[in-house]
């Protein structure tokens, strides 16, 4: 490949990784205001907190499942300039049913301990693209 087409490449490759970090941190925004929320809710918040937390939740998983698909086309562009590096930011999914069902601070404290839990995974996967875009750059 010659240096003009490498360097498309590796800036087609950018150019997707920030698509993958737009909606990750629109998903760690989520997720964060969800926690806020979960807080309220753990203490005596009541369905109105429950259903608004859920659907900051549903939302968030609306940014990850946009983000599933823009890492599909990350991989893609990172296999045509030879860049292997993994990618692992999907969180598992919520018991949505348990915390309106079991409306107590049991649900609550889960919800709430998976709510932290993919905000880690997502802010640990924001970090992974960041390097990749790192690299990436220092590549050009």
């Amino acid at each position: 490949m010659d240096n003009y087409n490498r360097e498309k490449e590796i800036k087609e490759a950018i150019e997707a990784s920030e698509k993958v970090l737009t909606h990750l941190y629109n998903a760690r925004d989520l997720f964060k205001s969800a926690k806020n929320w979960g807080y309220f809710d753990m203490f005596g918040g009541g369905m109105i907190s429950t259903f608004i937390k859920h659907s900051k939740i549903n939302n968030a998983e609306e940014e990850l499942r946009k983000t599933r698909y823009a890492v599909q086309n990350l991989k893609s562009e990172l296999t045509d300039v030879n860049n292997t590096m993994g990618i692992n930011i999907i969180p598992d999914t919520f018991l949505t049913f348990a915390d309106y069902f079991f409306d107590g601070i049991l649900a609550d404290y889960l919800v709430q301990t998976k709510i932290n839990d993919s905000l880690s995974q997502v802010e640990s996967g924001i970090s992974q693209v960041e390097k990749i875009i790192e690299n990436l750059k220092s590549e050009i």
